[in-house]
């Protein structure tokens, strides 16, 4: 943890305050009445660029060199990543390249052209990793890592301080895992600012690169992946955020696809936080028992991002069986 002592997160922070939302953190009644404990939301899915993503893609940008920033820069992305950098670069003058898999949602893609990045659709994640490298040595460009970066894991831990200020008594937090880059960033958080709080990582069976990561003691990439929740599904988990999450989290829980759709659901309709499939993975999480918490102390779920178009979400209950309400709950949450 000596790459990340409070200071350090806190000079990240002060880079990108004003520029980035401190997002709101309300309980609700009736998560906290329907699981038995008091469930407070983080809903990063009302950040800058609709996900939490905002947060490491500025602070990596703001601390390149004047010459790297007039070369510009790429990155891979599903979709959220992608569109966070987009924003920061053009903000900052900065040109900016990102490569989507072939299959993104086109939510994603479209929103990536409008912050101003050239978008790039190739292969799956996997291959598209591959081709970013090759697009920053022909054109010389830098490479914005979406994860495995320590200055991309300092920008994110400013949603864990934010956390740790905001419910000090929090016994437990969970958050969603793609490649661990939030959840590295809160489990940094954690340790530098002394909280005694557990974190629990959530990915998707089949996407579920960290848990086996810590089952085996290394950073392993996936030799496939399939999930309905884009913005957990990079073919790896990276080695950085392994580390931080190795010494720090209590562990990774995986759930099904259908668990996810579940928890959707729930947000959308019944709690009114308009969430995407990967930022309801934590409540799946805790939904379906996987989680352990303290009694009398309140969990804290992260709900990532909130990137979906509604016909998408009706889309996905349907196809799990999940009947969709004639209208939805339109307060923005059911206990702040």
């Amino acid at each position: 943890m000596e790459a990340f002592p409070l200071a350090r997160l806190e000079e990240a922070r002060a880079r990108i305050r004003g520029a980035i939302e401190r997002t709101p953190l309300v309980r609700s009644e009736l998560l906290s009445e329907r699981l038995g404990v008091d469930v407070r939301l983080k809903c990063e899915n009302r950040q800058v660029t609709g996900a939490f993503k905002a947060r490491g893609a500025l602070n990596r940008l703001l601390t390149l060199e004047p010459a790297e920033r007039a070369r510009g820069v790429a990155t891979i992305s599903a979709g959220n990543h992608a569109q966070a950098v987009a924003w920061a670069a053009s903000a900052a003058g900065v040109p900016s390249i990102v490569v989507m898999p072939e299959h993104a949602s086109p939510l994603k893609v479209r929103r990536s052209r409008e912050y101003g990045a050239e978008v790039i659709l190739h292969g799956d994640a996997a291959a598209a990793f591959v081709r970013v490298r090759e697009i920053c040595r022909e054109r010389g460009l830098t490479f914005l890592h979406p994860f495995d970066d320590e200055e991309v894991v300092a920008g994110h831990a400013s949603c864990g301080l934010e956390i740790c200020e905001d419910v000090p008594d929090a016994g437990t937090i969970v958050v969603p895992v793609g490649g661990g880059g939030l959840s590295s960033g809160i489990a940094a958080a954690l340790a530098a600012s002394g909280s005694n709080a557990e974190l629990w990582g959530v990915e998707p069976d089949g996407a579920a690169a960290m848990h086996e990561s810590l089952q085996v003691g290394r950073a392993v990439h996936l030799d496939r992946v399939s999930t309905i929740a884009d913005g957990l599904a990079p073919p790896m988990a990276g080695a950085l955020n392994y580390t931080l999450l190795s010494e720090i989290a209590r562990g990774v829980a995986v759930v099904s696809d259908e668990e996810i759709v579940e928890a959707l659901a729930t947000l959308v309709y019944e709690v009114g936080e308009h969430v995407e499939p990967s930022g309801a993975a934590a409540l799946a999480a805790l939904a379906s028992g996987r989680i352990p918490f303290r009694p009398g102390r309140p969990v804290v779920v992260v709900l990532s991002g909130g990137n979906a178009e509604e016909a998408d979400i009706r889309a996905l209950m349907a196809r799990y069986g999940i009947e969709v309400p004639a209208t939805r709950t339109r307060s923005t949450s059911d206990g702040s």
